[in-house]
């Protein structure tokens, strides 16, 4: 499973490329949109937050991950392929997409930001470790490692949002030299809002329970920002399905620490985390990753989302 995330898309887009090298003539995937705008495409939902926030009426974004759409199993259309050729700035994470990072290397951007260049990753955290060698035997952490050497959710953490918000601050401004000043207002503006919402998440560390038990592990910078403990019934990748052996050593766990909540996300079935929830006497709740919003959401952008996270960690966890 984990090398077709990684691999299948990589035929589609050398098919797709050559289909992409017709339409150059043709819409970017930004049709309609002002000429005298700067042609932003984002690879998915939180790198499109920060540029329509930063860019603001000056900017027109595209994402190439839809709504509602699992960003780790992205493949390209040919016209999306097109798209990134004719960006004036590309916001992508190499390792993260293989089919973004595939489609950037043959159908070079006038600019591009690389968020894993400008964003320290760090490992993978809170993938349970058993001894017993039963997960090893079926390959498990071997594909979580093959997959991803580092975390690739680092938009969980806005001091990390705040290093892409003015990194796509100065780059625009070098495009579009004429509107840098409310580049630069608009930019404080969100600094401002995710300093706000660092300070409030900073409150988790009085909390009484430090562990949460999500359903992928893609809450780990979040976790070592703010002093917790995640606990992941899968691996990086959010289709994984756990053995039952990982999740008798998830049970055990939230038995150990006293958790209260079993997180599932909106763009994953709830059903596993449901199943241990019922076995324990625990309740459920969402933990959104943010790798998209759609209806389901709680809240219509970052920002509203995070402040959900928090108040249900919050409520799980035992704080105030």
């Amino acid at each position: 499973m984990k090398d077709r995330l990684l691999r299948a898309p990589r035929h589609a887009v050398a098919a797709a490329l050559a289909c992409a090298l017709a339409l150059t003539g043709c819409s970017s995937g930004s049709s309609g949109a002002d000429t005298d705008t700067v042609d932003v495409v984002a690879a998915f939902y939180p790198f499109q937050f920060v540029a329509e926030r930063v860019g603001g009426e000056h900017v027109h974004v595209s994402n190439l991950t839809q709504p509602g759409a699992e960003p780790h199993e992205l493949e390209l259309t040919a016209q999306q392929i097109a798209s990134i050729g004719q960006a004036d700035l590309v916001l992508y994470q190499t390792g993260f997409q293989a089919a973004v990072d595939e489609a950037i290397a043959q159908n070079t951007p006038r600019g591009a930001i690389d968020v894993a260049s400008i964003v320290t990753l760090q490992d993978p955290a809170g993938s349970i470790d058993l001894t017993d060698g039963e997960e090893d035997s079926e390959g498990e952490h071997d594909e979580d490692g093959d997959e991803f050497t580092k975390d690739p959710h680092e938009w969980l953490d806005p001091q990390n949002m705040i290093t892409i918000t003015n990194a796509v601050r100065d780059r625009l401004s070098e495009l579009d030299a004429d509107h840098a000043d409310q580049y630069a207002s608009n930019a404080e503006t969100l600094v401002e809002q995710l300093q706000q919402l660092d300070s409030d998440y900073s409150t988790l560390s009085s909390c009484q329970q430090k562990s949460f038990v999500t359903t992928h592990a893609a809450f780990g910078y979040l976790a070592t920002r703010y002093g917790l403990n995640q606990i992941s019934i899968a691996g990086l990748s959010p289709d994984e399905e756990p053995s039952p052996a990982r999740i008798a050593a998830v049970q055990q766990l939230a038995r150990e620490n006293g958790v209260t909540t079993i997180f599932y996300e909106t763009l994953v079935s709830d059903k596993v985390a449901s199943s241990i929830a019922g076995d324990l006497g625990l309740t459920t709740d969402v933990l959104d990753p943010l790798e998209g919003i759609t209806d389901e959401s709680r809240g219509s952008d970052y920002i509203e989302v995070m402040r959900s996270n928090l108040a249900a960690l919050e409520t799980a966890n035992q704080c105030g």
